[in-house]
């Protein structure tokens, strides 16, 4: 039996999400030999040393703002951080900088992570609310053991453009009774090349992270959990933007609960309380060209509690789960004249910002047969929102109600089906959000993409989006096809329009926008894979993606990506490995000048690196070296904030040690 147990502590907060797995009766088993972890590791087939952000760019549902090298805004279906759900391990987390200089995804690092779960559209409501998905980091949590074990990791290596330099630790210990995971990190980089070989200024970084988690088995079905994730950034620059970060902190800690059960419906019970707090103050005093001196700090705290629970009983799954969490949001901003002691002026862009939300969501699924499964889910969320300061807001909307509460339900559907060596799938989705802290208070945040300074509306409605979604496939031993689409129909997109009152406030500034909502706005997603294997140690794959975003009036939306393509080849023998690959984008032509857009010009990069591993006394060992941007093209994409440059050539190099 407590193999069992031990089987179910590894797996089944891996598998929750896995509504397809056939259900196995329990069964006493004499042995049982795990030879595989199920978790994804954080690296692509290019590169073994990977950011969270590289990682997350080669997903086909992602793509990127970029204001720098550093803390890229992530777009999932095309649509911006608003419209999407980030968590770390179920957790909700927000940033603190009302330029987004700061997604949840800049507070973790590739060496405290286990995998990022992708879910797209309303599948992705399992966390809150959403339009465009969730996006959930999920930390490593080493299983307990039979026998106490030590595990770790280290990596090391150098990118010769920007002279980056990282050191990446981990390490894990395994008992009966009590589990302990480590990281610590450390990445430093300069201001990079572009393809003509000039200096993009101020686009050098530097980042430190660490984090802690501590398990013990309270019962043969019980345990308890206590993590924590620490993460500083320091002198990050932002060549797109007028200011740069001077210093980037966050706490994130959770405690948590889980409690397994043997035999009746219920399977897994998973509760966690948690807190974090992110602070975030830019800089612009290393910019001589800024005429006036502006402070921009910014300050989040949130506390919240998830509470997961799976079901099973014969062809059927569930998951259920009850989201609640208080987040306060701050943002000032001081203006100083030469004589830096004094102000000139004081504004809350956030005037302190009370966020609470309380939902609960299901997914259930059934079997119909070996070949066919139906989804269903949906979920109910209680959005409030308080203002302390609303008199900012009462300035472009006299009488707006300090306080805000919002009902947000969600529903979601779909059908999958198997025949042979073929794949289909069709669904649906129908769900409701909430305008965020800066579309619905926001006060004077300077956009330098469209250079207009953007207010929000605390009575704007609730966008409300309609999605359908199919796909279809086919593999065989040598050959794989994969189609994806989905297309999403949104009433009340939110977006700024000039507004004909007010004056800027930046003297960069050209003007005013506030947030309203259009009517509605349509995005289409496709998206196609294939990969075959030419030879028994020669693979090929290909991925080609299309998005096309239109408001009522059939005006193009701003960030929809341009037809795309990446086509790699893999040689791998014994312990050596090559690849190589080219991406690249066709002309954006759908561009929308009214949001700051123009003309971007088609680019293609070579990208190919090589892998040997080998053994010393029990240490596995890999080294890498390769070069991405072989060619040095210069270019920049359709989501370059300002069409700040790409890197040119850069070569890397990377030793990973295993133990």
């Amino acid at each position: 039996m407590k193999y069992i147990i031990m089987l179910l502590f590894l797996g089944l907060s891996v598998t929750a999400q896995n509504q397809h797995a056939h259900h196995d009766s329990i069964k006493n088993l004499g042995e049982v030999t795990v030879k595989n972890r199920t978790k994804k590791k954080i690296e692509t087939e290019m590169k073994m040393a990977v950011s969270v952000d590289e990682f997350l760019s080669s997903s086909e549902n992602i793509s990127f703002i970029k204001r720098g090298a550093y803390a890229w805004e992530p777009l999932l279906n095309n649509m911006s951080t608003e419209r999407s759900t980030v968590t770390i391990d179920g957790m909700h987390v927000f940033g603190a900088c009302t330029d987004k200089m700061d997604p949840i995804t800049s507070y973790v690092e590739s060496n405290n992570l286990a995998a990022i779960d992708i879910k797209s559209g309303q599948e992705g409501s399992l966390h809150g609310s959403t339009i465009a998905g969730s996006i959930d980091l999920k930390r490593k949590s080493t299983p307990f053991g039979l026998q106490k074990k030590w595990n770790g990791a280290y990596q090391t290596g150098f990118e010769f453009n920007n002279k980056q330099f990282f050191n990446l630790g981990n390490i894990s210990y395994s008992g009966t009774k009590f589990v302990a995971d480590g990281s610590i990190s450390y990445r430093t980089a300069d201001n990079y090349y572009d393809g003509n070989n000039n200096e993009v200024k101020h686009s050098q970084y530097n980042k430190f992270n660490t984090s802690l988690g501590l398990a013990y088995k309270t019962s043969d079905l019980s345990s308890l959990r206590l993590d924590a994730i620490f993460d500083v950034a320091k002198d990050v620059g932002y060549p797109a933007l007028p200011m740069d970060l001077w210093l980037s902190r966050a706490l994130i800690t959770s405690a948590s609960y889980k409690q397994l059960f043997e035999e009746g419906l219920v399977r897994v019970v998973d509760t966690k309380i948690y807190f974090n707090a992110i602070e975030h103050y830019m800089d612009d005093t290393t910019r001589p060209e800024n005429l006036v001196h502006m402070d921009m700090p910014g300050w989040s705290t949130t506390y919240g509690l998830v509470s997961k629970a799976n079901l099973k009983k014969n062809n059927y799954s569930s998951e259920i789960q009850l989201n609640a969490y208080d987040n306060l949001s701050i943002a000032e901003m001081r203006m100083y004249p030469q004589d830096r002691s004094k102000r000139t002026m004081f504004a809350y862009s956030w005037p302190w910002v009370t966020t609470r939300f309380a939902g609960l969501s299901m997914n259930n699924s059934w079997e119909l047969s070996e070949k066919s499964t139906v989804n269903l889910g949906g979920s109910l969320g209680v959005n409030y929102n308080y203002s302390k300061y609303i008199e900012f807001n009462w300035i472009f909307h006299p009488g707006a109600p300090q306080e805000k509460t919002r009902f947000l339900p969600s529903l979601n559907a779909s059908y999958q089906l198997n025949v042979d060596q073929f794949n289909f799938s069709v669904g649906t989705g129908y769900g409701h959000r909430a305008p965020s802290v800066s579309e619905g208070y926001g006060y004077y945040i300077y956009n330098s993409f469209d250079r207009y300074d953007y207010i929000g509306d605390p009575n704007l409605k609730n966008e409300i989006s309609y999605e359908g979604n199919a796909s279809a496939g086919f593999k065989n031993e040598r050959l794989s096809i994969q189609g994806k689409i989905n297309y999403f129909y949104i009433d009340n997109y939110i977006i700024g329009k000039i507004l004909s009152l007010g004056s800027p406030m930046n003297y960069q500034s050209v003007g005013v926008k506030g947030y309203t909502s259009l009517d509605y706005a349509t995005l289409l997603n496709i998206s196609a894979n294939v990969s075959y294997d030419i030879l028994e140690h020669l693979h090929w794959k290909g991925t080609l993606t299309y998005a096309r975003g239109m408001d009522n009036k059939g005006g193009n939306l701003p960030f929809i990506r341009p037809l795309s393509y990446v086509t790699s080849l893999h040689y791998m023998y014994k312990n050596f490995g090559i690849q190589t690959s080219v991406n690249g984008d066709f002309e954006q032509i759908n561009y929308s000048p009214e949001y700051g857009e123009d003309l971007t010009a088609a680019y293609a990069i070579w990208n190919i690196s090589a892998n040997y591993s080998f053994t010393i006394n029990k240490v596995r060992s890999t080294i890498q070296i390769g070069a991405e941007n072989v060619l040095n093209e210069y270019y920049s994409t359709y989501a370059d904030w300002g069409n700040i440059p790409r890197m040119g050539r850069n070569i890397f190099t990377s030793l990973k040690l295993n133990f």
